[in-house]
């Protein structure tokens, strides 16, 4: 039986563009982002995949970036949950703000720590340690136990959010999962053994 998991970081966003903090703010896609999408449907539709669910956030740029890949693969009445567990990181109260104007206002050092420390959140806000508390147990709870009873499933969601699960299907220390990007549009793929460990993985922005 395939135990098939797909994780997908939305296309970029018209504020990834514009470099801003994002967080739970609603953008839509850029023209880029929305062919990043349509290019990650492509690649897996070459690799000849297809899915029994999908999961996705509760922002639209996700929401969108999944349709698209959908609609390349011709699933588009696939069974779809929406949940915002699996929504991008909070960054409270430095949401909407440019990173360099951030930078000048608070200082380079302060604003590293917040965006690259594991458990340091902005003011009003959530770290990654915040992040993964909220994914994991709804990875584990909804998710997880689909992809065990054989369901190839996919999941459209952030960079933070989807950094939370590749730390735990990949055992990546706090460092580690800080240390790792992920493309927008670029698909990674995961194929579980029957108790949820990693048996491959292949990154197709790699």
């Amino acid at each position: 039986m395939e135990r098939l998991l797909v994780l997908v970081r939305h296309g970029q966003s018209e504020w990834n563009l514009k470099n801003l903090f994002t967080g739970w703010k609603d953008p839509g896609l850029t023209e880029k982002g929305v062919s990043e999408a349509i290019e990650a449907g492509q690649q897996l539709k070459d690799l000849k995949l297809e899915f029994d669910i999908a999961f996705t956030s509760n922002l639209s740029r996700a929401q969108k970036t999944l349709d698209l890949i959908l609609a390349e693969l011709g699933q588009t009445g696939l069974t779809t949950i929406r949940d915002q567990a699996l929504n991008e990181r909070d960054y409270g109260d430095i949401t909407g703000m440019n990173k360099d104007e951030a930078r000048e206002k608070f200082g380079e050092e302060q604003v590293h720590i917040w965006r690259r420390s594991f458990d340091v959140p902005p003011p009003g806000g959530e770290s990654l340690k915040m992040t993964a508390e909220r994914v994991l147990p709804y990875y584990h709870a909804e998710i997880l136990p689909r992809v065990l009873q054989g369901n190839r499933t996919i999941i459209a969601a952030h960079g933070n959010s989807l950094r939370a699960l590749i730390m735990e299907l990949e055992n990546l220390s706090s460092e580690e999962i800080l240390k790792r990007e992920l493309g927008t549009g670029a698909p990674i793929i995961y194929r579980l053994d029957e108790e949820g460990n990693v048996q491959s993985v292949q990154d197709l922005a790699a």
